[in-house]
Parts: structure tokens; C-alpha cells; sequence
């Protein structure tokens, strides 16, 4: 028997009812639960003092004194903000007709790219308008990979585009997309986008560059026009076909585009590269006391640092620092071809290991003495300097200590002496190999001390032109000290002019001598008034500078002598202000009349003697420099450490160079004295500057003071000048 089924009437009207029940009920559960998520009872969501003041994590940014350059960064994310009218018009077009052409039409949401998405399951492209990637960026949604987690994600998104449509306009929405949204690695925004992959601003960025930025969103690493060209052109022409397609641009500019290669001018923010690198660690440091003690945090709050450091110096200093340094490292290869520098007995190679990252993770593993053996005794693969260029290799770890330990070092700055803003500062030959900073690390000065010995005499009474036995004095107390002249000679009388200009110990020592007893702490006490804070114990040996120094302290204190008598405080920065432009604190140097205008200018004009016929003379003779320069070299007994300063009236300016191991240096005094170790990088330094017009460096002589001088400075017997002439030039 066959089996009846029954079907009911159709009825319309409850249908109707039902369906109207669903999409209603459907629609109010809906926008209910969009209530509950902007409740917060799914998560809590940023306040609406959080959406009017968002907070990426902005890089802190160093600034030369022109106030443009970029020295570099501080970050977490490397990331810094444009506004409006900073950024290319292509920029803004390109991203529009690519990632969401109704963007001026919605408010944040846009139903009919929805509706699309879900009827072709997204295979016409996504509904996410740009509005939504902001929230996304800014508040950092997407937490889970999960289907679920991430409808969560979507409809907190949609609550925050609804948010941030009320509160900012299109143009702010679009700009705040550019400044928070990932373009490589580290680089978020598109100024650091702009400067990495074009070296230039936002501004300045021209179609196919912005056509390719706006390309590289799609998939940062496929799309790299760095590792991935022709991935990179391909997708920059579908941004550029999709801005003709919505009449950004004309068929005729969009084929010609098209046909154009990608190119880009790579520029890697590296903290080990670029320029000032260990001026901007030894900044960073400061930083991070700074920021301790005002609550800022350096990495995160988009703080705006301006320096003094004069972009153009800083270059001119590195470049000499590396023309020299190549070929001194070169002499001093070639002077131990068959033997090495450090004494085989000596602790070098210990102490060197000990230093090492590889030796103090071994001792944390508490590994035993053969383990060490054996790991600085296993060829391993590496990269080390050289001055050819950085080289791959085999080596064992202690291979590659004795490597650098062959590698001579400098530390080298240059200062406003009037306002004491530092305007280069070259840390040493390579920051990425060699992290020591030689610029406020202290070794001993040498001859470079003398002065201050001086400065004490002549402000306490004894004439430049006072004549002294060029013998060793006897020191009550100290009879046992006895200094030595470099060239070992003795006899005779010598002036205090020609004295310093020789750099003759014995006259030093004469000088220190006519204070007795009080000498030696009265120089301390003029060193303290010129900056100089460093250990100094108060003996007759401190004439001829037989304690640590900085190269900081040293070019600090010299600036006295070129500003009338007046230590004015080297500082590095001008002022910092915060994220929006407001200032947090200014920066003033502290300043202390340290010796009598007069005073200071005669010890300019005895010091002149320096270049003009002393140990500095190559000044002149060498590199043809005949401006107005009061100068010192500096040599220590060993030939550890070389010394070079010159004074001119705009710049002081001078440094170190030696081994850090201080066994480790040149054998004979030639090769191993400030004249022929630190002077070039000097000399070097000043041609560039002097050329450089536009600097504005005065080629002019010192300002006379105001003050009356009433000393002679014009010595009547320049005999002991004649005499002295084959004197150890450089020492």
C-alpha cells in the first residue's frame, strides 16, 4: 500500500512574518552584541581618550644642529611620523585606488565591499577598508589565528572604525594609516619607509616609488623591492593599473610608468652604521639616564633630540679619521712583519680573551679550563675587519684576538670654543668591530698637558720670554725623579716659548719647579676650572701629563684658551622636546673664568710656536695649512699614546690615536709621537673645513683681548730657537 504524504497550503503570511522576525531579531542580536563589544564586556577596548591620542611606539629621533638631518633612531619599532603635507599626493592616491576606492564615501565600514566579499567568499578581494587596518595597527586587534578569535578581532575592529570616523577626518585617518602601517622588518611608517628604500622624505617620493610602497603592503617580504625585484615591479603595476582604473592616472602615464625598472637607493638604519656612530651610543646612554629621571621612555615616546653636531664636520672628521688611520695601520703592520707588538710574556692575549663575549658566557656556564682551551682553539667561521673591507673566514677565536689586537684606534673631536657645542665627535675607526668610544675613554696625555703647566706660571707672574736651564730640576720631596728629554740633550738656556713649542721636558719641569711645593697642586686646581675632573695627584710628574684623560676633557679644556679665559662646558645637545613638538628642556653650557683674558691670549701666541718652527711644524710644511693655530703634540714615554690639538678662533679640535692594549705600540719615537700619529687627522680635517665655505670657519687670527697685556711676548734672544731646531720634530 503505497504511502500518502500530505503537503501543507502555503501560507504567505506567516512567511512573511517569520522572515521579517529573522532579520530583525538577526539585525538587533547583531547590533546588541556590537553594543556589548563597545561595553566592553567581550574585552575591554581603548578609551575615548586612547582613540583621540593613540600611542604607537615612535623612535626617538637624533637631529644634526641644521635641525633636518637624521643622525638616527632609538626604537623598538623603527617607526616616525609624518603629517599631512609631508607625504607625496601619490602616496595617497596610490593606496587609495588599491586597497579601498570608496574610502571617502564610507564611514569606516563599507557594506557593499562586505556584501561582496561574502557572496564571492572573497575571492573579489577583502572588505577591509583602511579605516579598519588603522584600528587594527593602532590598537593591535589581532592577537590569535584562530576563525573564531579572529571574527572577535573583526567586529572590535568595526566598533574602533566607527570610533575613529567620528573623531578624525579622512585626511588625518589616511595619514595616521601611512604613519603606523609596516613596510620591512623594523620600519614602520612611511617616513622610515621613504629613507630605507628611497633615501629621501615622503614628500619627495615620486609615482613608481609611491606605486611600489603602496605594492609592498600586500606582502612585505614577496613584494621587497630589495630582495624580490621582479615580484616588486609586477605588483607596483597592478597599483599602478588600479590607479588608472579609478582615473588617478591618464593610459598614457600608467603605460610609460609601467615600462620604467625599480629602482631604490637603500639606506639601512643600522645602529652600527651611518654616520656619528659612537657619538650616538654615548648618547644613548645619556639618553637613558635622561629619560629615567623625567619618566620618558627613549624607545617608545617619539622624543626629538637636537644636537650639536654639524653634519658636514662629522663627515669631514670621519673621512680623515679613516685616510690616516688606513695608512698608519699599514706602517704598523709593516714594522712587525716578523715579530708581534705585544711583548709574548705580557698578559695581552690573557686579557684580551677574558674580555671577549665567548669567554664570559664560558665562565657563566662555569665551563673548566679545557673547555675554554678548546673552544679558543677550534677554527670557527667569522667576519673580521680590515681596512680592505670586511672578510669572511676561518679562524680560531684566539686567532682572531691577536687579529685586532694589531688594530690601532683614535679618538678624535671638534668644538665651538665660544658656545662649546661639539661638532664632530669619530669614536674610533669602526663602531661595529671596535666599541670602545676613544673620545671619553682617558688615556695619558703626554705632552699635551704642558700647557696647563704654563698657563698656571703665566698667570701667576713668570713672563713667556723667562729663560730657564735646560736641566732637570731637583723637586724637594721628589729628589729621586728626574725627567728626561726625548732627545737627550741637556745644557743651555731655553724660554718658556720655545720650551713648549719644543716640547723640551726639562723646561716643563723648570717651570713646575718655581712653585716648589704648592706647583703641582696649583695645576690641578687651574685643570679642575677648565673641565678637567679626572684623578690627578698632586706630583712634580704631572707636568708632563703622566695621568688619564679624555679626549672630551682635553679639547674641553683647550676651548678656554680660545675664549678669553672662559672653560666653557662642551654639550652635545641643544634641547629635546617631545612628540608633538612641545619642549622638555633646553640645554646651556656651564661656563668659569678660569685665567685672565690677557693670560689666555698669550698662551695662544707662545703655542703658535708649535706649527710655526716645534714639534707640530708639519702644520705647515705637510699639508700647507698657514692660518693663525695655536697647537700642542703629545707623545707618552713608551710611544703608547699620540697626542695632537690645534686652536683656531672658530674650532678646537684634536685627539688620540694608539693601541687599546697600551703594551701594544710603535718602537721608535718617529713613527710613534703625536706629530706623525694624531697630527694628520687634524690637518686633514681643517683643508675640508677651510674649503667648506659654507661652514663660515674664520681663517682669521685670534681676538685680541680687551684687557692690557703688559708682558713682552717677543722674545729678544731667539738663539735657543736655532739651537733646538733638530729637536725631535712630532714629540
Amino acid at each position: 500500500m503505497a504511502l500518502k504524504f500530505s503537503i501543507p497550503p502555503f501560507n504567505q503570511h506567516k512567511f512573511i512574518k517569520f522572515f521579517w522576525y529573522s532579520v530583525l531579531g538577526g539585525t538587533g542580536a547583531f547590533m546588541l552584541m556590537l553594543l556589548m563589544i563597545s561595553w566592553g564586556w567581550f574585552g575591554k577596548l581603548p578609551s575615548t581618550k586612547e582613540l583621540e591620542d593613540p600611542t604607537p611606539s615612535l623612535a626617538t629621533e637624533v637631529y644634526a644642529d641644521d635641525s633636518t638631518t637624521v643622525l638616527g633612531r632609538f626604537y623598538i619599532e623603527n617607526r616616525s611620523n609624518s603629517n599631512h603635507r609631508e607625504i607625496s599626493q601619490y602616496m595617497y592616491d596610490a593606496l587609495i585606488a588599491t586597497e579601498d576606492v570608496r574610502f571617502n564615501e564610507h564611514s569606516g565600514i563599507d557594506a557593499r565591499r562586505l556584501v561582496s566579499a561574502a557572496v564571492y567568499l572573497g575571492r573579489n578581494g577583502g572588505a577591509s577598508t583602511i579605516t579598519q587596518q588603522l584600528a587594527k595597527n593602532l590598537f593591535k586587534t589581532r592577537h590569535h589565528s584562530n576563525i573564531v578569535a579572529t571574527l572577535w578581532a573583526k567586529l572590535k575592529e568595526w566598533v574602533l572604525c566607527i570610533r575613529l570616523e567620528r573623531l578624525y577626518t579622512k585626511e588625518e585617518i589616511i595619514t595616521m594609516y601611512l604613519n603606523t602601517v609596516q613596510f620591512q622588518g623594523n620600519a614602520y611608517g612611511i617616513k622610515t619607509a621613504s629613507k630605507v628604500f628611497f633615501n629621501k622624505t615622503p614628500d619627495k617620493l615620486n609615482l613608481q616609488e609611491s606605486a611600489t610602497l603602496v605594492g609592498l603592503l600586500k606582502a612585505i617580504a614577496t613584494f621587497n623591492p630589495i630582495n624580490n625585484p621582479e615580484r616588486s615591479k609586477y605588483r607596483r603595476n597592478t597599483v599602478l593599473e588600479q590607479m588608472q582604473k579609478y582615473d588617478y592616472l591618464k593610459p598614457e602615464v600608467c603605460d610609460s610608468v609601467k615600462k620604467l625598472p625599480i629602482e631604490t637607493h637603500f639606506s639601512s638604519e643600522s645602529h652600527t652604521q651611518g654616520q656619528a656612530t659612537y657619538f650616538r651610543e654615548y648618547l644613548r646612554d645619556y639618553l637613558n639616564r635622561w629619560c629615567a629621571e623625567n619618566n620618558y621612555n627613549l624607545y617608545r615616546d617619539g622624543l626629538k633630540i637636537y644636537t650639536t653636531i654639524n653634519p658636514k664636520m662629522q663627515q669631514y672628521a670621519e673621512e680623515a679619521v679613516l685616510k690616516h688611520m688606513k695608512v698608519l695601520q699599514k706602517e704598523f703592520h709593516g714594522m712587525y712583519k716578523k715579530r708581534v707588538p705585544w711583548n709574548k710574556n705580557s698578559e695581552s692575549l690573557n686579557n684580551a680573551m677574558q674580555n671577549t663575549d665567548r669567554y664570559i658566557e664560558l665562565k657563566k656556564l662555569n665551563a673548566t679550563e679545557d673547555d675554554i682551551y678548546n673552544a679558543f682553539y677550534t677554527p670557527v667561521k667569522m667576519r673580521v675587519f680590515t681596512w680592505d673591507g670586511e672578510r669572511d673566514t676561518t679562524l680560531t677565536p684566539m686567532d682572531s684576538i691577536k687579529h685586532y689586537l694589531y688594530y690601532l684606534n683614535c679618538g678624535f673631536m671638534s668644538m665651538n670654543p665660544k658656545n662649546g657645542y661639539i661638532k664632530a665627535w669619530v669614536g674610533g675607526i669602526n663602531y661595529k668591530y671596535f666599541k670602545v668610544d676613544h673620545v671619553s675613554t682617558k688615556r695619558q696625555p703626554g705632552s699635551t698637558f704642558k700647557p696647563f703647566t704654563y698657563a698656571y706660571a703665566i698667570d701667576n707672574g713668570i713672563p713667556p720670554c723667562t729663560y730657564f736651564p735646560n736641566t732637570p730640576p731637583v723637586f724637594k720631596g721628589y729628589e729621586s725623579w728626574q725627567p728626561k728629554n726625548a732627545d737627550g740633550k741637556y745644557g743651555g738656556s731655553v724660554s718658556m716659548r720655545t720650551g713648549i713649542a719644543l716640547s723640551i721636558n726639562c723646561i716643563a719641569a723648570q717651570v713646575l719647579a718655581q712653585f716648589n711645593e704648592a706647583g703641582p697642586q696649583g695645576v690641578i686646581d687651574l685643570c679642575r676650572k677648565m673641565g678637567i675632573m679626572g684623578e690627578m695627584k698632586p706630583y712634580p710628574t704631572i707636568c708632563l701629563g703622566v695621568f688619564d684623560v679624555s679626549v672630551f676633557e682635553m679639547i674641553g679644556a683647550y676651548s678656554t684658551f680660545a675664549n678669553q679665559g672662559v672653560w666653557t662646558q662642551p654639550i652635545f645637545i641643544v634641547k629635546i622636546v617631545d612628540k608633538n613638538g612641545n619642549l622638555l628642556q633646553d640645554f646651556a653650557p656651564r661656563t668659569v673664568e678660569a685665567i685672565g683674558a690677557d693670560k689666555a691670549y698669550v698662551m695662544l701666541d707662545i703655542m703658535k710656536g708649535c706649527v710655526n718652527f716645534g714639534t707640530g711644524n708639519e702644520v705647515r710644511s705637510r699639508y700647507g695649512i698657514n692660518t693663525p693655530i695655536a697647537a700642542k703634540t703629545g707623545t707618552t714615554s713608551n710611544f703608547a699614546d699620540g697626542w695632537f690639538i690645534g686652536i683656531t678662533p672658530d674650532l678646537v679640535s684634536g685627539g688620540w690615536v694608539g693601541n687599546d692594549d697600551r703594551t701594544i705600540h710603535f718602537p721608535d719615537i718617529y713613527h710613534g709621537c703625536g706629530g706623525h700619529m694624531s697630527l694628520p687627522i687634524w690637518a686633514y680635517y681643517m683643508q675640508k673645513v677651510y674649503a667648506d665655505k659654507s661652514l663660515n670657519v674664520s681663517q682669521g687670527d685670534f681676538e685680541y683681548p680687551k684687557t692690557e697685556i703688559k708682558v713682552d711676548m717677543n722674545c729678544s734672544n731667539n738663539d735657543d730657537a736655532e739651537t733646538y731646531k733638530d729637536f725631535l720634530i712630532g714629540y
